[in-house]
């Protein structure tokens, strides 16, 4: 293993796959590939991809690190759930990073502002927490910092990992601020029948 620590960061909350490979101060690799779907058949291979370009295997790793959200509901669950698993496995500690605390590190003087559906923006503000907010709404609140470079996100990810690892104590955990869009079926569901 290293003597710095090796922290891998992935992110799968919007319309992307990225994912950065942090040792000791330095990003080694980070690859971002743009994608309405299809994060779940592609993110381990990416993981392995990068690992693979910096010489780097699984066993390497000291850590985790992933964005929690908020976002796109199924990629957070995709990221979320991938880095569950790879701590288990590894056993490593996973870090799970808002994407309020990764606009943060960039833009301190600014409301960290994630793009939502329908002209809405993921806003937090000490006084209110993360909410959903039209962007008219969010805009009289001051500046807004918003972050459309998934590559800067997912590297900022990995920093704050690097930061947290070590006294980390929970598994990462989804950060959902609305309801989801799809609703649970109304079908009845059929008889079982005993044997």
């Amino acid at each position: 293993m290293p003597s710095e620590p090796v922290i891998l960061a992935f992110d799968t909350s919007a319309a992307h796959c990225a994912a950065a490979l942090l040792q000791g101060d330095h990003i080694v690799t980070s690859k971002v590939e743009a994608m309405t779907r299809g994060q779940a058949e592609r993110l381990m291979p990416l993981l392995e991809e990068g690992l693979a370009e910096a010489g780097r295997t699984w066993s390497d790793l000291s850590a985790i690190g992933v964005g929690i959200g908020p976002g796109n509901f199924t990629g957070i669950r995709i990221s979320v759930s991938a880095a569950r698993g790879l701590a288990l496995g590894l056993g490593v500690p996973a870090v799970g990073v808002s994407g309020f605390e990764a606009l943060s590190a960039d833009f301190q003087d600014r409301i960290p502002a994630i793009r939502a559906p329908r002209e809405q923006v993921y806003i937090s503000t000490p006084e209110t927490g993360p909410t959903l907010q039209t962007l008219e709404s969010a805009e009289s609140l001051g500046p807004l910092a918003f972050n459309d470079d998934a590559d800067q996100q997912v590297r900022a990810i990995a920093r704050i990992a690097a930061h947290r690892w070590r006294t980390v104590t929970e598994p990462p955990a989804p950060l959902y601020i609305r309801s989801a869009d799809a609703a649970p079926s109304r079908d009845v569901p059929p008889a079982l029948l005993d044997e």
